[in-house]
């Protein structure tokens, strides 16, 4: 597919308008992939978010709430499907935008709109289901009490997502956020935002009642922060890094604002000596270097039976060597560029560290020869890794899998336990009974059982210790943003009687 002349040239979208920002200032989007700019996005500031916030704030309350935050789950549903029957009729172009802004390969952009897609109509239906599971009955131990369970939506919800997966982690949170009946502040990544006001576009195409979404974008510091120090914002769902995911709750907490968050991962892979080599070979490189292992969940450590490592090893760095890097655009292209020169640099960084500290490169590390130009990394296998080594502890949020040697079941446990995050882990054997032990000793919010990475909208997502707490998807994502009320009556026609009445005169 040839790329545009030309990106679209998108404001803020506020109120269910497009506005400049406030200072008028604009960032450059770069090609990743040709390190060409191909045009710009707005600079939001805390004037913008003022606005968007209170635009939020009046949809919500908007005729008590009839139009949208107290309609029926049906009204709301309706308008989420539109959304999506418009993301499949975009889907193409919409892939086309997200490659060009982030440097993923057409394919899986592809893939990712269609997931955009099914994600809004799978919170369609919980929008319409809501309502029947409203005034849920609690058995209660006395006779002249009735008790109910109403579920309503929590309010004007800040939604903070990052540029890996740049439409779809904001629809992880938008569509839920919508089904439940909140309004929105989203602010998409600086890096990536070019799908993001897309959606704008998208809700103002469908008729989506102005406010309900408002999309800013700009730097954290200068929109981001504001958003999550605003006294109207009623709740914060953030993905991105563990250091941004501390700052947040620290500012959320000076308003006992609720928060979810799914931070960062160095989730392991554990492989037994009983499994079908390449088979678990192709796992081990989805796990780690599809999107170019830009993905929180990557199972970047890889921990091998010591009776199959050399032949693992073998295996793999032929594999990775037959990927197809290449421009994104490409027919056939498997890894893209990563999105960013700060990225690139950072992770160029991660594996001199790592050589310095006296691991081996045992493939990739460098810069495809054939691509001059472009922030791309070949798949990079590294061993003779120790757990002190900054490869081993450090999220690198890159094509980049360290690799060590285990003996026995409890010594891959320790070694995959051995990590402050807590969002995913995997393990690949033909022994299912290990399996399920190893799923169960896992610290981990996910594990997966021969395979890596496979993520459907129907299953909770999220992690443990420092990769953050909440679940997003599934019914579980729908319950971030309602608040659980409980309505109680008295009916019996007789007094309480807990007081003697007063005597009579």
């Amino acid at each position: 597919m040839a790329a545009p002349s030309a990106i679209p040239r998108r404001g803020l979208f506020i109120g269910g308008g497009w506005r400049e920002p406030s200072l008028g200032r604009r960032l450059p989007v770069v090609n990743p992939a040709t390190e060409a700019t191909i045009g710009d996005i707005p600079a939001a500031t805390a004037e913008d978010v003022e606005l968007a916030v209170s635009a939020a704030r009046d949809a919500f309350g908007r005729d008590g709430g009839r139009h949208w935050s107290r309609a029926p789950g049906a009204v709301r549903a309706k308008y989420l499907k539109a959304i999506a029957a418009k993301i499949k009729d975009k889907k193409s172009y919409l892939a086309l935008l997200e490659t060009l802004d982030s440097g993923k390969p057409l394919d899986e952009a592809a893939g990712d709109m269609e997931d955009v897609a099914a994600c809004f109509e799978y919170y369609a239906d919980w929008a319409e289901a809501l309502d029947g599971k409203q005034r849920a009955p609690i058995s209660l131990p006395m006779e002249n009490f009735e008790s109910y369970v109403l579920k309503e939506p929590i309010g004007v919800v800040g939604l903070i997502t990052p540029w890996n997966y740049p439409l779809l982690m904001a629809t992880w949170k938008v569509a839920p956020a919508l089904a439940a009946g909140c309004t929105a502040v989203l602010k998409p990544s600086e890096l990536a935002s070019l799908t993001c006001l897309e959606l704008g576009g998208i809700c103002a195409e469908i008729g989506l009642p102005p406010g309900v979404l408002n999309i800013i974008t700009g730097l954290g510091t200068e929109a981001g922060a504001p958003l999550t120090s605003h006294p109207h914002v009623d709740k914060i769902a953030f993905t991105g890094s563990t250091e941004t995911g501390k700052r947040i709750m620290i500012t959320a907490s000076q308003m006992v604002k609720p928060v979810s968050l799914e931070l960062g991962g160095k989730s392991p892979l554990i492989v037994f000596d009983d499994v079908d080599i390449d088979k678990a070979v192709e796992w081990a490189m989805f796990g780690c270097f599809a999107n170019a292992g830009q993905v929180c969940s990557a199972t970047s450590r890889l921990l091998l039976h010591e009776k199959i490592a050399k032949r693992f090893l073998d295996r793999l760095v032929a594999w990775a060597k037959s990927i197809k890097i290449s421009d994104p655009l490409e027919e056939g292209c498997r890894l893209g560029s990563v999105v960013s020169e700060g990225q690139y640099q950072k992770i160029m960084k991660f594996i001199s560290t790592a050589r310095c500290e006296g691991a081996t490169i045992l493939s990739g590390g460098a810069r495809p020869q054939h691509l001059k130009r472009g922030f791309f990394i070949e798949p990079t296998i590294i061993t003779n890794v120790s757990t002190s080594m900054q490869i081993w502890r450090e999220e690198v949020f890159g094509p980049v899998i360290c690799v060590k040697e285990f003996r026995t079941e409890r010594e891959a446990v320790e070694l995959a336990n051995d990590t402050h995050y807590g969002l995913a882990g995997a393990v690949i054997s033909n022994d299912l009974e290990r399996c399920e032990r190893i799923s169960k000793a896992i610290q981990s919010g996910i594990v997966w059982i021969n395979c890596s990475q496979p993520c459907f909208v129907q299953a909770p997502w999220g992690g443990n210790k420092r990769s953050g707490f909440g679940r997003e998807l599934g019914q579980w994502g729908l319950d971030n943003y309602l608040s659980v009320k409980q309505v109680t009556k008295y009916c019996s026609d007789e007094p309480y009687g807990w007081y003697r009445p007063p005597s009579k005169l």
